[in-house]
């Protein structure tokens, strides 16, 4: 597995800047906005589970 790994990083370090960038933003980019995204359900799904009732809550 280690040595799939670094004949990865070494062909990206080859790669000019631009193409860098590009793969980056392309491969990360996605990958950071479907984390994020499945975080912010978890979240929600968790202070919907654990946080006080309706019916708790006190008059304004």
């Amino acid at each position: 597995m280690g040595d799939w790994w670094n004949g990865v990083e070494l062909w990206v370090i080859g790669l000019p800047f631009a193409f860098q960038f590009a793969l980056v933003m392309t491969v990360v980019t996605p990958m950071c906005v479907g984390l994020a995204w499945l975080i912010d359900r978890i979240v929600d799904y968790a202070s919907a589970r654990f946080g006080p009732s309706p019916e708790n809550e006190r008059p304004l």
